[in-house]
């Protein structure tokens, strides 16, 4: 059964950096694609990026226009998890980071991701 599990979110200050983990739980070989979504009070869920893994490493990674060039995805294997890099923080980034299982459809949309985390905060503010 997969549980994934998100950590790292905080309070920051803007320019900083912050680096969200999701553990991806109770499986034995590392899930082919999961991704990194955010949501902000009163808007949707919004895609960062997503990582597909082959044969035992990152084979690549999409990251939204709204954050490339400041988020970097990774995934270690032999720890079943997946990291999202965040530089260069600005006060537009603060919201609930979820990680997600995808099942079928548009990377890039919500529905097509079948598991979620409970979600870590990220707050950037001076």
């Amino acid at each position: 059964q997969v549980q994934l599990v998100e950590s790292g979110g905080g309070l920051v200050q803007p320019g900083d950096s912050l680096r969200l983990t999701c553990l991806n739980s109770g499986r034995t070989v590392p899930t082919s694609s999961m991704a990194w979504f955010r949501q902000s009070p009163g808007k949707a869920r919004e895609f960062v990026g997503v990582s597909h893994w082959r044969t035992g490493v990152l084979y690549y990674a999409e990251i939204s226009p709204s954050v490339r060039g400041r988020f970097i995805i990774s995934r270690d294997g032999a720890k079943n998890t997946m990291y999202l890099q965040m530089n260069s923080l600005k006060p537009e980034d603060t919201a609930v980071y979820y990680c997600a299982v995808y099942w079928r459809g548009d990377y890039a949309t919500s529905s097509s991701y079948s598991t979620w985390g409970q979600g870590t905060q990220v707050t950037v503010s001076s």
